[in-house]
């Protein structure tokens, strides 16, 4: 790295994001640095800049992304510079009381594991900065190309997190509001856990084609019909899973009305606007009706990550449909932008480097 600086694309102040040129990041004696080669524009990256987790000066976004390993430092032992890798969009402190839990996610506090473009820069830029290297990265295996590798770091992770926080018997009947990436990966995960029935809601109709390539058995569209309502007479009453993908209060209390007696709600979804989020309170039983409502944030970590890639190796899924467009790194701000106000039909957008 004959270089000392590097181009970032971050969030200048709460509703502004540009170019801004940083100092290349070195490692600590367990990190890495690694040089960027794709990444993805999430969603969540658009509330950060609205303000959704307060205010950030010059913070680089981004925390979907695949590179090549430049430097590590001297306790690593798994990976070497030259090595192509995924890391997780959440990267824990492994030695952290919320780790040893079972929690790792929530390490350092409520959310915690999530520092790319919250508590650390994130990795829209040339390189970026790894810590805990041996416990957060992933070899991606030589069949496996970076377009694909990319959606492992948080779409695929969160998508079949909500999936396996549902608790779905094998033959069971599951509800996806949202068709959005995570939700799309939601429905793929119900698939893969045995779903007999999958009801996707989304009014967006590109969205909800995907949602059958991969394996919603019914979509609905909510403005055309109760959606409620629909998917209770689909399940014969109520599914065993609802899940929530989009982040929508609305969607939330629907999750909850539509979900069966003893079943599950599993919350995906980034709630970022507004002071609460409601239960409908006689759907809930008045709180007794044995509701289980689960909550996750994205797993990380290179087990995840390697058996994710596995998934992807194993041509189960192809999370490659997601991706509606692709830009230059030095095109991000009219990628965001894109994304932001959700044109041209957009879903996913890559950005390769």
């Amino acid at each position: 790295m004959a270089d000392k600086t590097m181009k970032a694309f971050v969030m200048k102040k709460i509703g502004s994001v540009g170019f801004v040129e940083k100092p290349i990041p070195k490692a600590g004696p367990m990190d890495a640095v690694v040089k960027t080669a794709c990444a993805l524009i999430c969603t969540s990256d658009t509330h950060t800049v609205r303000g959704a987790i307060g205010p950030r000066e010059n913070l680089t976004l981004g925390h979907e992304a695949v590179g090549v390993v430049e430097e590590v430092g001297s306790e690593v032992k798994l990976f070497r510079p030259g090595d192509r890798v995924l890391v997780g969009a959440i990267t824990p402190v492994w030695g952290d009381i919320a780790s040893q839990a079972g929690h790792p996610s929530q390490s350092g506090g409520p959310l915690g594991g999530w520092k790319f473009a919250n508590i650390k820069d994130g990795v829209f830029a040339e390189y970026f900065h790894v810590n805990e290297a041996d416990a957060n990265l992933a070899k991606i295996p030589d069949g496996v190309p970076n377009e694909s590798a990319v959606y492992c770091s948080d779409m695929m992770s969160t998508g079949f997190m909500a999936a396996e926080n549902g608790d779905i018997p094998i033959g069971g009947t599951v509800a996806v509001f949202g068709l959005g990436p995570v939700g799309l990966m939601a429905v793929a995960g119900a698939n893969l856990r045995g779903a007999g029935m999958v009801i996707g809601v989304d009014p967006v109709a590109s969205r909800c084609e995907l949602a059958r390539s991969y394996g919603a058995t019914v979509v609905l569209d909510p403005t055309k019909c109760d959606v409620v309502k629909e998917i209770l007479r689909l399940s014969g009453g109520g599914v065993d899973c609802a899940i929530e993908a989009i982040g929508s209060t609305k969607a939330f209390a629907d999750a909850v009305r539509v979900t069966r007696p003893g079943g599950t709600i599993s919350n995906a979804g980034y709630h970022g606007e507004g002071e609460f989020v409601m239960i409908p309170r006689l759907e809930w039983g008045v709180g007794m009706a044995e509701k289980t409502i689960k909550t996750g944030l994205c797993p990380g970590g290179r087990l995840r990550m390697e058996r994710l890639l596995r998934v992807l190796m194993s041509g189960k899924v192809d999370p490659t449909r997601m991706t509606t467009h692709t830009f230059r790194f030095d095109q991000l701000e009219r990628a965001f932008e894109i994304m932001d106000k959700k044109l041209d039909g957009v879903i996913k957008p890559l950005i390769v480097f």
